[in-house]
């Protein structure tokens, strides 16, 4: 998919050149100028403290994760027996005439009883017990409470092995993916990712999705790691995913790299997205001319909405002042964005026309290949 809209990308110096575009970057000059015509089919704001407050309030653009995720809580530091889960059952009797152990084995196993979809074991003797529910330890005593009833001087020890009911699947991202056993109620995400080995070192900006019955719960691992109230408990039967983030912008022009580049953290500024590309090229780029084209949803210009005039946005950032430096801090950057570095003005110009044209069909091929 990346290979086939970098080729795509590749393309567009060569349109660019058929418009005379001196470089490959089009020129902010000209860009600013034909936004005041009447017939320009794009809206142009320029990104200054003053402005900042206002773009905020606009709706979110490209690919957005919209999970919700579940906030921690305490849970016990026992386990609980569910269906699947197996017990060991290990009865002692010192009685010559124990009707469960004879006169050279005073000691009997049964191994690994497992417990049945209603909850309940088989126990010689005793019949059907229900243990659903109860720790091992409440178990043992009311099992113990049964046998005595049969075999009065009879001592049991029970031992617990998970099964699938108390465990949770650690599918991917990590350096030891598996079934993993939950040792108690108490059991977190973070306590997960570790038993599996950590994070893979490859991965990008690392995403967390927790699939829990029919839900999927989503965050970042920046965000659990800054946030204790992320470490969610888990439960029986869930499954942990670890993927690299999927956002992404584009950089073009006289930017040090043209390129697709995958969000390296939860949110980028404008800033974080030239360092990300490369920074600009001495030699062509005009620091006063950094532009980010920006296509919003036809709902974001519904009239009593809070939006832009228009649903495709350029916004320009000036590098060489003070305001323009930290307001670039400050503009965020969503997924999907173009950015541009435009060139010093020389002797020639690329209409803002071709511009949109050619950068919103980049925008199609992209929709295009990751649908």
């Amino acid at each position: 998919m990346i290979l086939l809209l970098l080729a795509s990308i590749g393309l567009l110096p060569a349109a660019c050149s058929r418009s005379r575009l001196p470089g490959g970057a089009p020129v902010s000059e000209e860009i600013l100028k034909q936004a005041d015509s009447e017939n320009a089919d794009f809206a142009l704001y320029t990104v200054n403290r003053a402005f900042l407050p206002t773009v905020s309030q606009w709706p979110p653009t490209g690919k957005q994760e919209n999970l919700r995720w579940i906030g921690s809580s305490q849970g016990a530091k026992t386990q609980i027996i569910q269906p699947g889960d197996k017990l060991t059952l290990r009865i002692w009797d010192s009685s010559d005439n124990s009707l469960l152990t004879s006169t050279e084995q005073k000691m009997v196993q049964l191994q690994d009883v497992t417990v049945a979809a209603n909850g309940s074991i088989f126990m010689p003797y005793v019949g059907n017990i229900s243990v659903i529910g109860l720790t091992p330890d409440l178990a043992r005593e009311n099992l113990q409470a049964a046998l005595e009833a049969i075999v009065p001087s009879a001592q049991l020890q029970l031992d617990m092995r998970e099964g699938r009911n108390n465990s949770v699947d650690l599918v991917s991202g990590v350096a030891k993916p598996g079934t993993y056993p939950m040792p108690d109620r108490n059991y977190t995400v973070m306590g997960l990712i570790s038993a599996g080995g950590g994070l893979s070192p490859t991965l990008n900006n690392p995403q967390i999705r927790l699939v829990r019955g029919s839900s999927i719960y989503g965050t970042s691992v920046d965000a659990l790691l800054n946030n204790p109230n992320y470490d969610t408990l888990l439960r029986g039967g869930d499954r942990v995913f670890v993927e690299e983030d999927e956002r992404y912008f584009l950089s073009f022009g006289a930017t040090g790299r043209e390129d697709l580049h995958i969000f390296t953290k939860d949110k980028l500024s404008a800033m974080d997205a030239m360092s990300i590309a490369g920074g600009l090229q001495d030699s062509k780029a005009d620091p006063k001319g950094i532009l980010v084209l920006r296509e919003y949803p036809s709902s974001a210009v519904a009239a009593g909405n809070r939006g832009p005039r228009h649903m495709r946005v350029v916004f320009s950032l000036d590098l060489t002042t003070a305001d323009g430096l930290f307001s670039a801090r400050q503009f965020q950057i969503n997924p999907d964005d173009l950015v541009i570095a435009t060139e010093s003005p020389i002797n020639d110009v690329l209409t803002v026309s071709n511009i949109i044209g050619n950068f919103v069909g980049v925008f199609s091929a992209t929709a295009n290949i990751t649908n």
